[in-house]
């Protein structure tokens, strides 16, 4: 399990893979200079966080792969955030085929 850290005072447990998914959408919005809200789960409460560029936020993952990722999560993701102007962690859709991280953003794959 994860941390997302929001303004280096609260850390949302998220497990790894989300987390990524998560991240990449974000980073995406805050790179076009996009404000919105993100709504998660914390210690038994929803809690919803305002996200702009000038936004503090930490990644920290468990785990020390890195998560293969689902295109559709992430489009579903995405639009979902951009038409309700809310991000929040939905169910992963089923994909045939999962791509690594690292052939995602155009590396080759360590191999272990």
């Amino acid at each position: 399990m994860g941390l997302l850290i929001y303004d280096s005072k609260l850390e949302v447990v998220i497990d790894d893979r989300t987390l990524m998914h998560l991240q990449i959408v974000i980073i995406d919005k805050l790179r076009r200079a996009e404000k919105f809200a993100i709504s998660l789960y914390h210690q038994g409460h929803v809690i919803t966080l305002w996200m702009t560029p000038q936004s503090r936020v930490q990644w920290v993952y468990a785990g020390n792969r890195r998560p293969s990722l689902n295109r559709d999560w992430l489009e579903a993701l995405a639009d979902l955030a951009a038409m309700s102007g809310v991000l929040r962690i939905i169910p992963e859709p089923v994909e045939h085929e999962h791509v690594p991280a690292e052939v995602e953003r155009g590396r080759e794959p360590v191999m272990s």
